[in-house]
């Protein structure tokens, strides 16, 4: 899917980033240019960004 139509960064792209080290919408933008132009997309940054970290955050074990 594609993420941010102004530079043609999919959902895949932005993951990639985010894979790579980037945690912020900025380092994204950085790193793949999503967010770069008009911004709409910074939202959808976000959430593949937080996804990304709970999904990787352990559940606590009581």
């Amino acid at each position: 899917m594609y993420v941010c139509l102004c530079t043609g960064a999919t959902s895949h792209v932005v993951a990639d980033a985010v894979a790579n080290g980037a945690c912020t919408s900025k380092e994204v933008a950085i790193a793949c240019g999503a967010g770069t132009d008009c911004g709409r997309c910074r939202h959808t940054v976000r959430s593949i960004i937080e996804s990304y970290f709970k999904a990787r955050t352990p559940v606590p074990v009581s």
